[in-house]
């Protein structure tokens, strides 16, 4: 039982600033992906800092260029496969000129990464980043991937969080237990390791201290955090537990999720969107498809219908909920019929936001080993579909503000006005509205007058 525990006991871990190093480096960071990378490419960023690195937001005037990749979608491979090579052409001419490949496609692809013209410097996967610094001092190629047998969580309270942040991702858990067929997660994450949930809270507390409003707590499976490993105190789950333990905390006004599987959607945590003052009333529950047939070719242990009554429950329990999803169109095999059956349920759910993503096979995963039957301009034509569904099922949901004073979070500025700014509403609708730079991190009360597919736009209430 401790095993699943004892890699992730080690989250206070410190890098110490190594005296033995000769030089600072310049480094960039560029990160592809998820919010899972995002947080592992803050982790590296303060890891090398510590090691007595600089990092700069120029890769042109960088001594190194890391990028943290994802192997999820094909899109993801390509953009960054292309930009390594791009740099393939600075190192032509600056041979000192580093370049290094960490994260899943890191994992997922290995050795062959060094085959790019043969000028990549570092392969390093997810498990472990913890060395990153330490092989970024060596004159040598290489390669770390695996499963180390000590794993000192990437994740350190000592993190660098920029000035007028004032929303955080926090990393509850590692890896994936369960298998899709079309996913290589568990093959570069691994299987499910739990921080303690003291960690967590300590780590939360650190960051409210630090003028962090928000938190999202991330996961593969977010929901599943604890598995059987912890046990169900009062029908509430390890992670509607732990969801309590941060609702509590001074400083945070706002905790959210990301992301959880519908197999472990318990009516406990159903409650808690009602319960909980700090939950936000939004949830991304990925479903990628709704037809029977293809969810059991995806080994996705669950039905539309259960899609259906997990949405129905969410409403009835917060109404004005906002509900997002993930859906893949043309997996091998899919009909007409089948495709016909998720527009059914997409329309029936009214997702007011989703990522459509058309099939490609990964490497190493079982659906690679299928005939990918579907062809594209066919895959094309359902995502278009779905898009427009998703598109108008938005625009129908933000009307609903319209007229309506909504508690802001200010972010930052927009990318147009020199006083426009940003924010996000607990339902995760993003608005735009005129204020100071004084007000990030405020939570300013907005009346909205105005409405688009995919923002709102506001002014300042009178009486805020």
């Amino acid at each position: 039982m401790l095993a699943a525990f004892l890699p992730l006991a080690l989250s206070t871990y410190r890098f110490k600033k190594d005296s033995s190093v000769k030089k600072s480096l310049k480094v960039f960071v560029k990160t592809y992906g998820c919010q899972m990378n995002e947080r592992d490419s803050e982790m590296i960023s303060s890891q090398l800092q510590r090691a007595g690195h600089e990092l700069i937001d120029n890769e042109k005037v960088a001594d190194v260029v890391i990028l943290n990749t994802c192997s999820v979608r094909e899109q993801a491979e390509i953009k960054a496969l292309g930009k390594a090579g791009y740099l393939v052409r600075r190192k032509r001419t600056n041979p000192n000129f580093k370049i290094g490949i960490v994260g899943c496609m890191a994992e997922n692809l290995g050795e062959k990464l060094f085959k790019l013209n043969g000028v990549i410097d570092f392969v390093i996967g997810p498990k472990r980043l913890h060395e990153l610094a330490n092989i970024l001092e060596g004159n040598r190629k290489n390669l770390s991937i695996g499963n180390p047998k000590r794993q000192p969580l990437s994740h350190d309270f000592d993190r660098k969080l920029e000035t007028n942040k004032c929303t955080a991702f926090l990393s509850i858990m590692h890896g994936c237990n369960m298998r899709c067929s079309y996913c290589v997660v568990p093959r570069t994450r691994g299987n499910e390791q739990y921080r303690p949930m003291e960690d967590i809270v300590e780590e939360a507390k650190f960051l409210a201290e630090n003028g962090i409003k928000e938190i999202t707590l991330l996961g593969q499976i977010v929901n599943n955090y604890g598995g059987r490993l912890m046990p169900v105190i009062n029908g509430k789950t390890p992670f509607v537990q732990l969801l309590e333990r941060l609702d509590i905390l001074p400083g945070i006004k706002r905790i959210r999720y990301m992301s959880p599987h519908p197999k472990n959607f318990s009516d406990d945590l159903i409650l808690a969107h009602k319960t909980l003052s700090k939950l936000c009333p939004s949830v991304h529950l990925p479903i990628q498809s709704g037809s029977n047939r293809i969810l059991v070719a995806m080994r996705r242990p669950y039905t539309a219908e259960r899609i259906l009554t997990i949405v129905k429950k969410l409403r009835r329990v917060v109404p004005n909920v906002g509900i997002s999803t993930d859906i893949i169109v043309g997996y091998p095999g899919e009909t007409e019929e089948d495709f016909a059956e998720t527009v059914s349920l997409f329309d029936t759910a009214k997702f007011n936001m989703a990522f459509i993503f058309k099939y490609s096979p990964r490497e190493g995963t079982r659906s690679a080993e299928l005939v990918d039957d579907v062809e594209e301009s066919e895959k094309e034509r359902r995502n278009q579909i779905l898009l427009q569904r998703v598109q108008e099922a938005s625009l129908y949901y933000h009307q609903r503000f319209l007229g309506k004073t909504e508690e802001v979070l200010v972010e930052g500025h927009a990318r147009r006005g020199t006083d426009t700014m940003f924010g996000w509403t607990p339902n995760h609708c993003k608005v735009l509205f005129k204020a100071s730079e004084n007000d990030i991190g405020k939570i300013l009360s907005i009346q909205i007058d105005g409405s688009t597919t995919t923002i709102l736009s506001g002014t300042i209430a009178e009486n805020a």
